[in-house]
């Protein structure tokens, strides 16, 4: 990345986490700049991978998808495959939406959304479980998401 963002840059960005539809001339009126540099602007900050891409925010309780739970898993060494390969099958399973490699007692970090606790059970049972590679799980239930980026 070449240089460090300034004010405009980082409030661009906000804007467009807000809400990724807005168009030109509207976000040119809010930062109080032309719409040929919002329009560079946004240009740039995809050219240098500050924005991987424009996406969506689903209401997942309108898709049957409204339970969420987190899940630990403890990594198995002597499976014959690497930590990174175990959290690359896991990403591959239906309803898993995030997948991190993380540090401490426990070797990975998955969130997944369901239609109930008990399709949650089944991901974790049915499909999580029968990964080679993994050890244990401890899965936690989400009562409120609070906040939530996308």
């Amino acid at each position: 990345m070449g240089e460090i963002l300034d004010r405009i840059d980082l409030r661009l960005l906000e804007e467009l986490k807000e809400n990724a539809r807005e168009n030109i001339a509207t976000l040119s009126k809010k930062l109080g700049i032309p719409r040929t540099t919002v329009h560079y602007r946004i240009k740039k900050l995809v050219e240098e991978g500050i924005i991987e891409k424009f996406t969506i925010k689903p209401n997942y309780k309108k898709l049957n998808l409204g339970t969420t739970a987190f899940i630990l898993a403890r990594y198995d060494p002597d499976s014959g495959l690497t930590q990174r390969e175990v959290a690359e099958k896991v990403a591959r399973i239906n309803g898993v939406y995030e997948v991190h490699i993380i540090a401490g007692e426990w070797d990975l970090l998955i969130k997944v959304r369901a239609s109930s606790a008990e399709d949650i059970g089944k991901i974790v049972i049915d499909k999580l479980r029968e990964i080679k590679g993994i050890d244990q799980t401890v899965t936690m239930v989400s009562f409120v998401t609070v906040k939530e980026d996308v």
